[in-house]
């Protein structure tokens, strides 16, 4: 576990070193202060249309930070060639990957936290309220649906470059979050194998909608019921022990040559 945590807080220096979180944070705070200066409604509404539209770019800023920085980390220590020196070390391919995943994880969420707080910012200047409760939850399940988005890029990221890893990833997390919640509207008019593939897909594909509270925060709805926080978040450490497991499997084997690194 000591050597998974080492690993996890090299990649945080990586990260911050490489200045995405800094650049992700300009663009937020930018679109958010050309928001609040847009007041065309009653206050009421823009304030709930700052919150709204806020924690969307929360979402799809923390998502590409997710897929860039965990399809970067096995690819960027490959082409360095320092992967000779990590595996060298006493650590397994499983820690390797698990230490990558966790540093990346760690400072998407981090950065994720940034961005609610600049959120709430702008919505309590505009005497805006949000409920605390609803909020806290809601920002646990974003979370845990960037650990599972962050292992994927990682599982990728064990086969592929770094470019090929991040698209493929946002190819199907982006296809994950917008496609699989209409499959069953699909499924009605695709009888026969088509209907099969759905269903497949509807099963096999991560469910990330179900991490998605910012209706309920925008709309003032209050908290979710307990049970059913639970229960999703148990979904998605699931899923992350699995893709984590997949990611694994991928790299135990995986030969390295030096004359590949560049």
């Amino acid at each position: 576990m000591l050597r998974i945590r080492t690993i996890a807080w090299i990649t945080w220096l990586e990260v911050i070193r490489r200045k995405d979180v800094y650049v992700l944070l300009i663009l937020l705070g930018t679109l958010l202060v050309t928001l609040v200066s847009l007041d065309v409604f009653g206050l009421g509404g823009v304030v709930r249309y700052i919150t709204d539209v806020g924690l969307l770019m929360a979402w799809t800023f923390s998502w590409i930070l997710a897929v860039s920085v965990g399809a970067r980390q096995l690819p960027q220590e490959e082409a360095r060639g320092t992967v000779f020196s990590l595996l060298a070390k006493p650590v397994s391919r499983i820690e390797a990957v698990t230490g990558k995943w966790l540093g990346a994880w760690g400072i998407v969420s981090s950065c994720t936290l940034l961005f609610y707080v600049l959120v709430i910012g702008v919505v309590l200047a505009k005497s805006g309220t949000i409920n605390a409760a609803a909020l806290l939850q809601g920002y646990i399940l974003h979370v845990i649906a960037l650990g599972v988005m962050s292992a994927i890029a990682v599982a990728f990221s064990t086969r592929l470059s770094h470019d090929a890893a991040a698209s493929v990833s946002y190819v199907v997390t982006g296809a994950a979050f917008l496609v699989v919640p209409r499959i069953p509207e699909f499924m009605a008019q695709e009888p026969g194998f088509r209907g099969a593939f759905l269903m497949f897909l509807y099963h096999a594909l991560p469910h990330f909608e179900v991490f998605d509270m910012r209706k309920r925060i925008v709309q003032d709805y209050g908290p979710a019921n307990g049970i059913t926080v639970l229960m999703v978040a148990l979904y998605g450490l699931v899923l992350m022990a699995l893709v984590i497991l997949v990611a694994w499997l991928a790299y135990r084997k995986k030969l390295f040559s030096r004359t590949h690194i560049g």
